[in-house]
């Protein structure tokens, strides 16, 4: 018995690099001259001499994350192109929360038995997603496991490396009270919460304004590094917050730091004073007021509601009874805010005064966005609020 006898083609796997290589060069743009090597070296390498140009202190900041159970509709219905798109944004998204621009990517593909034509084509939808972050596709990974995966399943990862200067990294502690929250749209479910989807919504052929559910839940995760970087060039954003899995009440808390600030003291005896004895340091949560009316919930949200409900409706018919279902229940209202973005993918913090330049910033670079809450002191720990 030899290696493909166990189930694995070495040299289908050598046609995949093949393909690999002309996708990931085309990747490298303005990290043409920084990366050295390319696929097909046991590691990737990207100088940094001309990256950290004029940087006082560069840090990188790195994400790693998958695709997640969305694979499984990818894979029932044959299509490939999207969800290395998917991979890409749920790391780069996660790093620009902090306001690192990406610099590159790496994937990770494991699978039972490796197509060439399959593998590439994901990698080429990886690759896709690399450009639009800007970002250099440096190398990654592809397992074929015979007998731990099935055959025809895939399964990705990924991970990003970013960089900032360590004076610019936004992690919350230029937040304060009367901050507007700012939701940037998504562009459907991304890629959190699909196994729920898959349990309540099991017809993928049923039509969906004009196409089949299958494909509208496919739809790639946005990826919102350039306009928020350039919009970073104009105003001051003091946190970010990329809504992924636990929706809203997970992830809105996460950009917020709990800052020190002094305040007297109702009972001293609790509190350690400062040294003139009249103030302490006390730390303060800040809640998110979101004032949930503030957009339009995308139809595909108002289509899994009704699933959730359980009910009988397909089509147009189902999504306006899932649309009166998130109105009416509230108990499923909150768990759809749990579990998904309900159209808002990114939610950026920002002074007041900057409201209106970066709602008509983001507007025109293509990323519709509104005003959706404000920031408020509270006590204990950082929670989401609806108004």
């Amino acid at each position: 018995m030899d290696y493909k006898e166990a189930g694995v083609d070495v040299n289908e796997g050598y046609l995949a690099v093949e393909k690999y290589r002309d996708l990931a060069d085309a990747t490298k743009g303005r990290l043409k001259n920084s990366v050295l090597g390319g696929i097909g070296n046991f590691a990737g390498m990207v100088s940094l001499k001309e990256i950290v140009n004029g940087m006082e202190e560069p840090v990188l900041v790195s994400g790693t994350d998958g695709v997640g159970t969305k694979l499984d509709i990818a894979f029932t219905i044959k299509k490939y192109d999207t969800v290395g798109i998917d991979c890409v944004a749920m790391c780069v998204n996660d790093i620009l929360c902090h306001g690192a621009r990406p610099l590159f990517f790496l994937d990770y593909l494991a699978c039972g038995k490796l197509d060439s034509f399959i593998a590439a084509k994901i990698v080429e939808s990886v690759a896709t997603g690399c450009k639009e972050a800007g970002c250099v596709l440096l190398g990654g990974e592809t397992a074929e496991m015979p007998g731990f995966y099935d055959e025809g399943k895939y399964d990705i990862a990924g991970f990003a490396i970013g960089l900032a200067d360590r004076k610019n990294i936004i992690d919350g502690k230029a937040i304060r009270e009367g901050d507007v929250l700012l939701g940037i749209a998504s562009s459907g479910a991304h890629s959190n919460g699909f196994s729920l989807i898959r349990k309540v919504l099991p017809n993928l052929e049923e039509d969906f304004g004009g196409m089949p559910l299958g494909r509208a839940l496919l739809t790639p995760t946005s990826i919102y590094v350039k306009p928020v970087l350039g919009l970073m060039e104009k105003i001051s954003i003091n946190g970010m917050a990329h809504i992924t899995g636990g929706g809203f009440y997970e992830n809105i808390p996460r950009m917020f730091s709990h800052p020190e600030v002094n305040l007297r003291p109702s009972d001293p005896a609790k509190c350690p004073v400062t040294p003139d004895n009249t103030h302490c340091l006390q730390s303060i949560a800040f809640n998110a007021l979101i004032n949930k009316n503030s957009w339009t919930i995308p139809a595909i949200f108002n289509r899994i509601a009704a699933g959730v409900g359980e009910l009988r409706e397909t089509g147009a018919a189902a999504e306006k009874a899932g649309k009166d279902l998130i109105q009416t229940d509230e108990a499923l209202c909150s768990m759809m805010f749990n579990t998904f973005n309900m159209g808002i993918g990114f939610v950026i913090a920002v002074d007041s005064g900057d409201v209106k330049q970066a709602l008509d910033y983001l507007d025109e670079k293509g990323y519709p966005a509104w005003e959706i809450g404000k920031v408020a002191v509270g006590s204990g720990k950082s929670r989401v609020c609806f108004l």
